[in-house]
């Protein structure tokens, strides 16, 4: 079913969130649910955390370097996405190659190094970074150790705006995707050597011709994005305006973002004993909660008075009672959406509290993440956006392809 017509001058940003193998399943049915309306052709920039860059990475690994057409990621790419997530671990390899490989012990205390290893011998991917296709943009965000800020990957060049901007040169995929994903502990930096690049940065932020320029450090320590924002909105979102960002680089100007955030929500719990290491990351869970929730809050705030401007799909939320909770003024796409099969409460709740790693999804947890992520982002969009109509095909079931 093609619906392209029905939103012809919507130019797409997304925002796609952190949470491991969780995400990426998440994320894995919102762009279901954009293929079956043809809309992955109108996307012009993706902003990715994490598991949401996990996912993308895999995306243009299915399709050959090449962002895929609708038809393609229905076909191709999702039952190929499937399969890598229920079939290979990324986890409990990289652990194998850090403690049998003695060469990889020296990646002891930056072990992305040894996940961007996985990736590529695991998963199989082994494409240079600059080899993808240029549209849609796409941000890889991570966060400088040593800078505190957002360091991306993007359309051949990376960097922050304190450490400069350097050509991405012979930089894989696989080392892009494990920075973005190298959560502080579990996983650690990767390390960039900066002299092996050529830096460039303007003297004032976006003011003048970039000059030549030499980082104060000899390494970058790349972090997983989170830490800085695990929403990954910022390079298509200004929280503090609560407006969509202009980008000189897009062809076209993104008027409708989607934020796809599967971040599991903070358990309420007793908190781990002073000598306890585990106190530490609960310290760390509530600060980066604390953080994702301002963006969220201004976020949901700019959509209050832009409905046809954006959606969030946050997991977790139980599509039924959402719906009947925001029907008033829009009872009649309600009562559409509620003839519907939708998962249940509880079904919802186990998608969210699903542990954020990076191991091995059985069939069924993939299957109830991606269809959770598919009825999230369709409910919004129908309901909240109000720029279509619902359709009245089987597709709302959100069942596999």
């Amino acid at each position: 079913m093609n619906n392209t017509a029905s939103c012809p001058n919507k130019a797409f940003g997304l925002a796609l969130s952190g949470g491991g193998v969780r995400a990426a399943a998440f994320h894995a049915g919102v762009l279901r649910y954009f293929a079956e309306r043809k809309w992955l052709e109108n996307i012009e920039h993706i902003s990715s955390v994490s598991g949401g860059s996990l996912f993308v990475g895999l995306v243009f690994h299915h399709a050959d370097t090449h962002w895929p057409d609708s038809e393609t990621y229905l076909k191709e790419v999702f039952p190929r996405f499937r399969q890598t997530l229920t079939t290979l671990s990324l986890q409990g390899a990289a652990i194998k190659k850090l403690v049998l490989n003695p060469l990889n012990w020296r990646f002891a205390l930056s072990r992305a190094n040894i996940m961007a290893q996985t990736i590529q011998d695991v998963w199989g991917v082994k494409t240079a970074l600059r080899a993808l296709d240029a549209r849609p943009v796409w941000s890889i965000n991570c966060s400088t150790g040593e800078t505190g800020h957002r360091y991306r990957f993007r359309n051949g060049t990376m960097g922050d705006y304190e450490s400069g901007c350097a050509d991405i040169g012979n930089f894989s995929l696989a080392s892009a995707m494990a920075s973005s994903a190298a959560f502080p502990g579990g996983i650690g930096p990767l390390t960039i050597e900066t002299k092996k690049f050529h830096w460039m940065k303007r003297k004032q932020w976006d003011d003048g011709e970039p000059e030549p320029f030499q980082p104060p450090f000899k390494q970058l320590h790349l972090y997983d994005g989170g830490l800085y924002d695990n929403l990954g909105v910022e390079p298509l979102f200004d929280s503090g305006q609560q407006s969509l960002k202009e980008d000189a680089a897009l062809p076209t100007k993104i008027n409708y973002l989607l934020v796809s955030d599967s971040e599991a929500p903070l358990t309420r719990q007793p908190i781990p004993g002073p000598l306890n290491p585990f106190r530490l990351e609960r310290i760390i869970d509530i600060g980066l909660g604390q953080c994702r929730a301002l963006h969220v809050r201004a976020f949901v705030n700019f959509l209050r008075l832009n409905p046809t401007s954006g959606a969030y799909a946050g997991i977790g939320t139980a599509a039924v009672a959402s719906i009947r909770k925001f029907a008033t003024g829009r009872e009649a796409i309600a009562e559409a959406l509620l003839k519907q099969t939708w998962l249940s409460a509880a079904e919802a709740r186990q998608a969210a509290t699903y542990s954020t790693n990076l191991k091995r999804l059985d069939e069924a947890m993939f299957d109830l993440l991606q269809r959770h992520g598919y009825e999230t982002v369709k409910w919004n969009v129908e309901l909240m956006s109000q720029f279509l109509p619902p359709d009245s095909g089987a597709t709302a079931r959100g069942g596999v392809i």
